[in-house]
């Protein structure tokens, strides 16, 4: 049997009282890093809160760790019922660097789950069946340290036209690379989840590499089978514009690149695009990573 065929579930394998079962004394934090989500992040926590808190005690607290937004995205996520956070605020002793992994990275210092579970916060079409899901291998198979999400992504084009940078750049950089996470359908998928004990002891870059760089050195430090995906059904979100794109690829070319045989040494990356009227653009791409978060 194949990694594939052993550790590709669906979303809908466990019941609610299955998980709870498992669950037993573990503690789950679900946590939705926002950065300008005002618009989304509210149904986020409210539709998660009142399914599975209040409804079922499945999640044991909601925390929203707010990258320096300049919208009512921390009032809106708090109104929700979610504990925010600043990342900025949170061990200021440690510094700061905005992005997407660093409010990750800094939610292991304000939550107490023994189980963290990932959300994205600019959800438009989805369902609060994706946490249970995601919980299912984590949950019931001690051996998975890892769970990734996996869901059809609209586009503009089609049902499956979603994920411009996951099928453009990494999972074409996953062929080349690292071969044996090929079996992955969606690599950076912002839904996911993971035990404590586990991220604790990952690097973790600052901005849109986090996924990738937790599947590579999961797989390296546990094998395989520590990774596990499940089939969501659908998902959409805002899309991002096209050039907003090209610092997410470059971040998660640094981050893999400085996985393979290869390495670099330099905080940011020089990226020169092109506007509207081809004049030259070029703005320094972060590629901080922070360290594990254990004796942090």
């Amino acid at each position: 049997m194949t990694w594939f065929e052993r550790n590709t579930h669906r979303w809908d394998e466990w019941t609610l009282d299955d998980l709870l079962a498992a669950k037993g004394e573990q503690r789950v934090s679900l946590v939705v890093p926002a950065r300008n989500e005002a618009a989304t992040v509210g149904d986020v926590v409210t539709r998660v809160r009142e399914a599975l808190v209040e409804t079922v005690a499945l999640v044991d607290e909601i925390v929203v760790i707010d990258s320096d937004s300049t919208d009512d995205t921390h009032a809106v996520a708090s109104d929700a019922g979610a504990v925010v956070h600043r990342a900025a605020e949170i061990r200021p002793e440690l510094g700061s660097h905005p992005g997407k992994g660093e409010a990750m990275w800094k939610s292991l210092f304000v939550t107490g789950g023994d189980v963290v579970v990932f959300m994205d916060a600019d959800l438009l079409d989805w369902d609060t069946h994706f946490v249970p899901g995601l919980l299912g291998p984590l949950l019931t198979r001690p051996e998975v340290g890892l769970v990734k999400g996996f869901y059809e992504r609209p586009g503009a084009d089609g049902a499956y036209e979603g994920g411009r940078v996951t099928e453009l750049v990494a999972r074409p950089l996953i062929a080349l690379l690292f071969p044996p996470l090929a079996g992955l359908v969606q690599p950076l998928a912002g839904e996911w989840a993971v035990r404590r004990s586990l991220f604790e002891t990952l690097s973790v870059p600052t901005g849109y590499a986090v996924e990738l760089a937790a599947l590579i050195d999961t797989w390296r430090a546990h094998g395989m089978d520590a990774i596990a995906q499940v089939d969501l059904g659908r998902r959409a979100h805002r899309h991002q514009a096209l050039l907003d794109l090209g610092a997410m690829a470059t971040q998660i070319l640094t981050a893999s690149w400085a996985r393979s045989t290869h390495s670099h040494h330099a905080d940011d990356i020089p990226l020169t695009q092109f506007g509207p009227g081809r004049e030259p653009r070029q703005h320094a791409v972060p590629v901080i990573e922070r360290p594990p978060a254990v004796g942090a």
